[in-house]
């Protein structure tokens, strides 16, 4: 009984480290301004993000090579995005005032993974114009 008790609360402590650290990386896109290139190629309103263009930005990811260093957040966005999603399914329910908030916090997952896309495709922009140069 001990042990599941250290076990469970530990769960929770890390939980609580986790939703803290992808919160973090939600507040440092926020202040990064989307540039009118990535705007135009995602097809997206920049103020106006939503948690249902998620999975397609995702998709967009994909296609662009990883320059390094952004994968780990963007899985880690990706796990707080489905928690937030049962979150959803669980709260929906019982506290509606939820909503609204589970909303705002799946658009700045999908704000995240756009800041992201929009730093892949700067990449590889400048890497063919360096291709090109040569």
């Amino acid at each position: 009984m001990i042990a599941v008790t250290i076990f469970f609360i530990s769960f929770l402590t890390l939980l609580q480290f986790f939703v803290s650290y992808c919160r973090s990386l939600i507040a440092e896109s926020r202040a990064h301004e989307l540039s009118a290139q990535a705007v135009e190629i995602c097809g997206i309103e920049p103020h106006q993000l939503t948690g249902d263009q998620f999975g397609r930005l995702l998709q967009l990811i994909d296609l662009c090579p990883d320059p390094g260093g952004e994968r780990v957040g963007v899985r880690a966005v990706h796990a707080y995005f489905n928690l937030l999603a049962f979150a959803k399914i669980l709260l929906g329910w019982a506290v509606p005032s939820a909503g609204p908030w589970i909303e705002a916090e799946r658009g700045g997952c999908a704000h995240v993974v756009a800041v992201v896309l929009d730093r892949r495709i700067a990449y590889n922009r400048t890497m063919v114009a360096q291709l090109a140069s040569r």
